[in-house]
């Protein structure tokens, strides 16, 4: 029955913000198959990240619940977590959603990177909710769990922009994709690291406000310049 608890706590968020950027696709649906495995293959990748993790934090010597230098946070957080599991993410929608007839519309890249950040943050949750209990279920619904929907915003906006730009161009605007993704997923990560600075942990917040900014501004004008807009 607890184990019941914890599945729905961890995976409950991640549905109720995928139902809502699905319902924000106002001028094209996705075909839910796709969007399945989109969120079923975000999952699935949290098992290559989570040993590249590992990996990098016992190079770097890093300690999830000790005191690490700024150094060693900053590449940590960066490098290793931000980079690497943005990197994993970027993988499945380049090479799985992106050559897909139904993307579209720029709006699609939104949708599929979303979709694929949520499985992500679905696996990832159960993982800390089964270690940590209903506490940290409340808390990463408010903070892990939607960021990792607006990565994928951010990451997905440059995606579906890529899709649909001059080849000379497509490379760049997908890496760019990738590089605010890893940018603010870094910045979240680092600052939640300074374990012994409770003031500069808390500058997550402001973090999160600017990426949701942005992910609304990228939403708002995704939607505006559908190609599909005066259709429906």
């Amino acid at each position: 029955m607890t184990f019941l608890l914890y599945l729905w706590m961890a995976f409950a968020p991640c549905l109720a913000l995928a139902l809502y950027v699905y319902w924000r696709d106002k001028h094209e649906k996705e075909p839910v198959g796709i969007l399945v495995k989109c969120f079923f293959l975000g999952a699935m990748i949290t098992f290559p990240a989570g040993y590249s993790n590992l990996f990098g934090a016992e190079v770097l010597g890093f300690e999830m619940r000790g005191e690490n230098g700024l150094a060693v946070s900053f590449f940590m957080a960066f490098f290793v977590v931000g980079f690497g599991e943005e990197f994993w993410k970027f993988l499945v929608l380049v090479f799985f959603a992106f050559p897909k007839s139904s993307f579209n519309e720029p709006f699609d890249g939104i949708v599929y990177s979303v979709m694929i950040g949520l499985g992500f943050a679905a696996l990832e949750n159960l993982d800390y909710v089964l270690d940590g209990g209903i506490g940290v279920a409340l808390l990463r619904m408010v903070t892990a769990v939607p960021m990792h929907a607006a990565l994928g915003v951010l990451m997905g906006y440059y995606v579906g922009i890529a899709k649909f730009a001059e080849e000379s161009s497509r490379i760049n605007t997908l890496l760019l994709g990738l590089f605010y993704a890893t940018f603010f997923h870094g910045s979240y990560d680092f600052v939640l690291f300074q374990n012994a600075s409770a003031i500069l942990s808390f500058v997550f917040v402001p973090i999160m406000i600017w990426a949701f900014f942005l992910c609304r501004k990228c939403m708002r004008l995704h939607s505006e310049n559908s190609p599909f807009r005066e259709s429906c």
